[in-house]
């Protein structure tokens, strides 16, 4: 990369897998790295949310989320992560659903499933803490439908029970969601778009859908600053660099890829060197900060592409040495380390 310091680059990094072969298994299938509390970082294209969330301390009040996100490869079956990492009270979510996007914040009619965690169906996180759900049969998913699945989106549904107080996000989801107004109870299990009247181009809480798909399928990380994330590209037009190299290895490989997403924009390799709650960072907790939950924790994880460092020498002024010591101490760490199975 000509005329920026030597320490930025790009690193492909193999991560060594223990789980032991089998016919199918669960893999990362979407992501979007955990930032915030909302509304510190660098959303896009983003509408007024004052009618909302009007107030950031108190976050979600009794409301819905219709947050749409595409998979890269679908399964017979789902699962999905919720986080409350950044947040600083407990959360309790309730009514939780995944069904298939018709258009908008409607749902096709007969794929709207109930999620539980722990065969329970609400869950309450604590503060800096995430929760995976139990397996979701997809009942529309099938070998015969892959060909049409390719490219939808899915709608992953949840009620906030009471106040969240400040919300764990993504702010440059670059994909437009739905909400529901405050105090409007659930509508989680409506398969129609009128209980969302508000819309947003950010994810909130959820950071992970998995499936359970082929054994041979690999899972590969883009993992970085704007550039991963996507600022400049096309909001819905999944045109981020990771999206075309999905689509590329799709064409030529079928399912034997996926590739998720885990940018934030302007973020750093090694700074800031506390990302508290309390005082965030628009650029979201540094990359060395972050791999585990980003990179390790995901499932199928075999190969990371790490570009990143231009904001280290930006604002923060770090010098080379130290951007280089991050790069290699944590790759090396991720080598020797496994994903969650």
């Amino acid at each position: 990369m000509h005329g920026f310091p030597r320490a930025v680059g790009v690193i492909v990094a193999l991560l060594v897998l223990s789980a032991p072969a089998r016919a199918d298994r669960w893999i990362a299938s979407w992501t979007g790295s955990a930032q915030g509390p909302y509304p510190v970082g660098n959303a896009t294209a983003q509408p007024e949310l004052g009618f909302a969330f009007p107030s950031p301390e108190r976050g979600a009040r009794d409301q819905t989320f219709r947050l749409i996100v595409r998979p890269y490869v679908c399964g017979s079956q789902t699962r999905i992560r919720l986080s409350n990492v950044f947040g600083t009270r407990p959360v309790t979510f309730d009514d939780v659903f995944v069904g298939l996007q018709q258009i908008g914040a409607a749902i096709v009619e007969g794929t709207n499933a109930p999620v539980q965690f722990g065969g329970k169906t609400s869950v309450t996180i604590p503060v800096g803490e995430s929760v995976v759900s139990d397996p979701v049969a997809l009942g529309f998913v099938s070998p015969s439908a892959a060909a049409l699945l390719r490219g939808r989106k899915l709608a992953v549904s949840f009620h906030v029970a009471g106040e969240s107080g400040p919300m764990t996000w993504h702010a440059k989801a670059l994909t437009t969601s739905y909400l529901s107004t405050p105090g409007d109870g659930s509508k989680s299990s409506e398969i129609a778009e009128t209980g969302f009247p508000f819309s947003t181009t950010s994810w909130y809480f959820l950071d992970e859908v998995d499936m359970s798909v082929a054994d041979r399928t690999k899972l590969i990380v883009a993992f970085g600053d704007s550039i991963t994330d996507g600022t400049g590209t096309t909001i819905n037009g999944d045109d981020r660099w990771p999206d075309v190299l999905s689509r590329r290895l799709h064409a030529r490989f079928g399912d034997g890829y996926v590739v998720v997403n885990q940018g934030i924009g302007g973020n750093q390799v090694v700074g800031p060197p506390d990302y508290p709650a309390e005082k965030p960072f628009a650029g979201g907790p540094s990359a060395i900060s972050r791999l585990d939950r980003d990179i390790i924790s995901l499932p199928g994880v075999a190969a990371v592409i790490w570009m990143e460092g231009i904001n280290d020498f930006g604002a923060a002024d770090a010098t080379v040495e130290t951007v280089e010591a991050g790069y290699s101490t944590r790759a090396s760490r991720g080598c020797a380390s496994t994903s969650r199975a």
